[in-house]
């Protein structure tokens, strides 16, 4: 009875999802409830940028696609929930964050039609014109988008239940990490299925796919489009938590620092995904001090992330080649053979002092009926000793 939940959740990769979404859901709520303001306003980036990369390393690691285009998927996102958000439509903000996803997902559509036809540099070139182009829109659509200056929505409040002093900068980090507890529940059961397996065979190599009976395009296209509505919800959480979408929020270093960040914390892996979010969040603030303590002037400054950046890229891909997280894995698989060992003779000898112990009661068990069984077997009487010895006369005359 004590092996079959393991056995079901192994067999089962709903279950495995769900039990993960449900650790990590009360993990972050003991965090959130612990942290101050300014620390849960971090949290609410480092959610949004989570579903970004996430997306972003579905595409690039499993499907084996390069993109340049994130930060316009979020742009759509971002302005498509402050359409809804305000009036006259003024929807809440988890029906205009769906509106978003779907918006988006509209766009991908035909992007991840065209881009299925491009490889290589081509692709990220497509990609990165998208990234310069669609923003400027806003420019040519003031009344609409709202120029310059963007649009602007109200904050939003905490539902009554939730007490009249619950934070605002908690509830908006819970609507942030909701969005990227979707994102785990859809991506993973995504990447671990059929579809998972497909796009890796594309990624490995095309022919052998297509021969194989996959629509190599279709899969290609199905990829962009997944990674084009995480985008769109990040860009819709980024709208929420800043009550503010602006051409200026969604410029080409977006694009450039997404994709050094899902490539610094690994690629093809969620969790590679959390170590990028993590990196895009606290690294500005450390670029800033450091410039700060150094008394640098304002253009070395807002250039010296990009450049951080840069050095942290190449430094990891000389170090590990696959990123943090496949740097970590590959650092437990060294360890783990020398904790192996160890782990082994303590164990055996936990087991072999319990043996002896156990053993000892038991031997003592065998000597006992020994002895009494040596105090009940009768001896031979006198009268079957004298039968004995004459058959023994008998049998020796002739």
């Amino acid at each position: 009875m004590s092996s079959r939940p393991p056995a079901v959740f192994r067999g089962s990769t709903l279950l495995r999802s769900l039990a993960i979404v449900v650790i990590a859901g009360v993990v972050l709520i003991i965090v959130s409830d612990s942290l101050d303001s300014y620390r849960n306003l971090q949290l609410a980036y480092g959610g949004y940028y989570f579903c970004v990369l996430a997306g972003l390393t579905v595409l690039a690691g499993s499907s084996g696609q390069i993109s340049l285009g994130q930060g316009a998927f979020m742009a759509v996102g971002a302005y498509t929930f402050c359409k809804l958000n305000a009036a006259p439509v003024a929807w809440s903000v988890f029906p205009s964050l769906v509106g978003a996803v779907v918006a988006t997902v509209l766009v991908g559509i035909p992007v991840g039609a065209a881009a299925s036809r491009l490889r290589g540099p081509y692709l990220a070139g497509a990609t990165l014109a998208f990234a310069v182009g669609l923003p400027a829109l806003a420019d040519k659509f003031p009344t609409f988008l709202g120029g310059e200056n963007g649009l602007s929505v109200n904050p939003p409040t905490p539902p009554p239940w939730l007490g009249a002093n619950f934070p605002l900068e908690r509830w908006e980090a819970c609507i942030a990490c909701a969005g990227a507890l979707v994102v785990v529940f859809v991506l993973y059961n995504l990447t671990h299925g059929a579809i998972g397996r497909s796009w890796r065979a594309v990624r490995d190599d095309e022919i052998a796919a297509s021969l194989a009976g996959l629509r190599v395009g279709r899969r290609q296209a199905l990829a962009f489009v997944v990674s084009a509505g995480c985008a769109g919800l990040g860009g819709g959480l980024l709208a929420a938590v800043l009550q503010l979408t602006s051409p200026g929020a969604f410029p080409l270093q977006l694009s450039l620092t997404l994709l050094a960040g899902v490539v610094i914390g690994g690629l093809g892996s969620l969790v590679g995904a959390v170590w990028g979010a993590a990196l895009l969040v606290f690294l500005p603030n450390w670029t800033t001090d450091l410039a700060s303590s150094f008394s640098l002037s304002t253009n070395v400054s807002h250039n010296l992330p990009i450049a951080i950046y840069g050095l942290v890229l190449i430094g990891a891909m000389l170090v590990w080649p696959s990123g943090i997280q496949g740097g970590l894995r590959a650092l437990g698989t060294a360890v783990a053979p020398a904790i192996a060992p160890a782990w082994g003779r303590r164990r055996a000898a936990s087991e072999s002092a319990t043996g002896e112990a156990e053993g000892g009661g038991a031997a003592s068990e065998p000597a006992t009926g020994e002895a009494e069984g040596s105090r009940t077997t009768p001896a031979p009487s006198a009268g079957g000793a004298e039968r004995a010895d004459d058959e023994g006369v008998k049998a020796s005359r002739p």
